[in-house]
């Protein structure tokens, strides 16, 4: 790397050259102070200089799910190299580096060198970005990774940003305010990713290191930057792992409030009166809806969880869960959640009023019919009796002609009988 290119990159300040072994007080003051060049305040009151040139980190969440073996196919196959600081945490995460690229800052014109930066792809379908331009990353995301997103919404993308600021003078890393502080020394620990442990140096090496590190120009330094050891990518898989949990419930969040805004107004008609005018499909759409928004929030994703499976086997002393912690709670991850679940218990109650509605309408409708089948069944009961009724009037009526015309045909013939008689006699 030249000068140019070397000055457009954040200023990483280097300790001072001291005889090896027997100046690690010195060196510890050196680095303190040069830590407290950015780091403004004290205790709880600690700051990043505004004036510290910062690098950012964007989080991306354009999928409810990524198939995680069809991510390392793809990502390898557009020519990127898969975990290349042998982490060893395949399938949890899936991590790549990007080449050195030119990008523009939305707020200028000029370009300006950027890279190489880190890109984290999480099963939860979730891309987070560290020093990568935006381009590039939107490409990693909408272009590479589409074939392997499951129900993907590159529509309603959620994206968050950090900013983290590397600091070579230390080996632990923390967060200030909303900047993480990425330490990035790695002269006394080295990875072993075949056993997960961390291994110290011992002081003659540790020292040895570290005058090799002062004596190298700036293009080797450079260059031992592109490519931090595997300690500092579990630290940025830590942070990383909080903000893509963080832009996921950004998506929820987003889901919620678009069912809300749908609802709004059930309220306000259920106040004036009981007719809703919504439809069987609409309570039903809405409904599931809402049980999909839940279940993606405490049953199928690490949202709730207050450690992911991913750290459980991750050695103590390098403090992943540390990061991860400090990262959830800069971000408020657990108050959104609460309150996210509170929301969810109020969108509940309003789908059991709508259900409810839905259950009363359909079973006056059912008593309504019921009693209309009654009602008909009655009425062709009284039609039928009307008709016997008549029926047994006519045949009355029938039976009355006959009976008095055949008693008076029987008095005519008693009378013509009597008639007969008395002629006889005369």
């Amino acid at each position: 790397m030249d000068e140019t290119e070397g000055a457009k990159k954040p200023q990483k300040r280097k300790p001072t050259r001291s005889p090896a072994v027997n100046t690690s007080l010195r060196r510890a003051s050196v680095e303190a102070g040069r830590s407290r060049g950015f780091v403004k305040g004290t205790g709880k009151r600690r700051f990043i200089d505004p004036s510290a040139e910062t690098k950012k980190i964007t989080a991306y969440c354009a999928a409810e799910q990524y198939d995680i073996a069809s991510v390392a196919r793809l990502v390898k196959a557009d020519g990127y190299e898969l975990d290349p600081c042998d982490t060893k945490l395949y399938p949890q995460v899936v991590h790549t580096q990007t080449p050195k690229s030119l990008s523009r800052s939305s707020d200028s014109t000029e370009e300006k060198l950027q890279g190489p930066g880190d890109v984290f792809i999480f099963p939860s379908g979730t891309v987070v970005a560290w020093n990568v331009s935006e381009r590039v990353a939107l490409n990693i995301v909408t272009k590479v990774l589409a074939p392997a997103a499951e129900n993907p919404h590159p529509d309603t993308m959620e994206a968050e940003d950090l900013e983290y600021i590397e600091d070579a003078d230390k080996e632990s890393s923390e967060i200030i305010g909303d900047t993480i502080v990425l330490g990035t020394k790695t002269e006394t620990r080295r990875w072993d990713g075949e056993d997960g442990a961390v291994r110290n140096a011992t002081n003659a090496e540790t020292a040895a290191q570290h005058d090799a590190d002062l004596s190298d120009d700036s293009s080797s330094s450079s260059s031992s930057a592109q490519r931090h050891d595997a300690a500092t990518v579990l630290a940025q898989i830590a942070f990383s792992s909080a903000l893509a949990r963080s832009t996921k419930l950004g998506v929820l969040e987003n889901l919620l409030a678009a069912y809300f805004a749908s609802t709004r107004s059930i309220p306000t008609l259920l106040s004036r009166g009981p007719r809703l005018p919504f439809t069987r499909a609409f309570i039903l759409r809405k409904t599931g809806l809402l049980l999909s928004i839940r279940s993606q929030l405490n049953l199928y994703s690490e949202l709730t969880d207050s450690l992911p499976d991913l750290f459980w086997d991750s050695p103590h002393a390098l403090g992943l869960e540390r990061y991860y912690e400090q990262a959830g709670r800069a971000l408020d991850v657990g108050v959104r959640i609460r309150v996210l679940n509170a929301k969810l218990d109020y969108a509940q109650e309003i789908a059991a009023v709508l259900r409810e509605r839905l259950s009363e309408g359909h079973g006056l409708l059912l008593e309504w019919l019921i009693i209309g089948l009654i009602s008909v069944e009655v009425g062709f009961e009284i039609s039928r009796l009307l008709r016997e009724r008549r029926e047994r009037e006519d045949r009355g009526s029938m039976e009355n002609l006959l009976r008095r015309y055949l008693e008076a045909a029987e008095r005519e013939r008693e009378r013509e009988r009597d008639r007969e008689g008395g002629e006889r006699k005369g």
